[in-house]
């Protein structure tokens, strides 16, 4: 387990989010304020590419799909979602946002209902 450099500060701008390749696991690199959250790079509802659909707005990263939404800072879920996004550890060290990747998130499917 370890600190990887993901991205510059200056990569991502305030209240968006942008993919990046952290030592060949697919991150969303996310900025609010002076705070940075990391991602898997798709909804955990159907795995939708967060790229193509996710939207960021006042904190709150919504799928365009189906409208699940989370908060930004926490994961929990908001509205219509019912599993929270998973999120790695991420901070800024010198002009560097660093995530702690142990291993690759990702959504388990066992229980998930597509008919929504």
């Amino acid at each position: 387990m370890s600190w990887k450099a993901a991205c510059a500060v200056t990569d991502v701008e305030d209240q968006k989010f942008k993919l990046f390749d952290v030592e060949g696991v697919p991150i969303l690199i996310a900025k609010l304020g002076d705070e940075w959250r990391a991602y898997p790079p798709v909804c955990p509802h159907m795995e939708e590419p967060l790229m193509e659909s996710g939207i960021c707005s006042k904190g709150v990263l919504t799928c365009t799909k189906h409208l699940w939404q989370w908060d930004m800072l926490t994961g929990e879920a908001q509205g219509p979602a019912e599993r929270p996004m998973l999120m790695y550890e991420a901070k800024q060290e010198g002009d560097q946002v660093m995530v702690l990747v142990e291993q690759e998130l990702d959504y388990d499917d066992d229980d998930d209902d597509d008919d929504y």
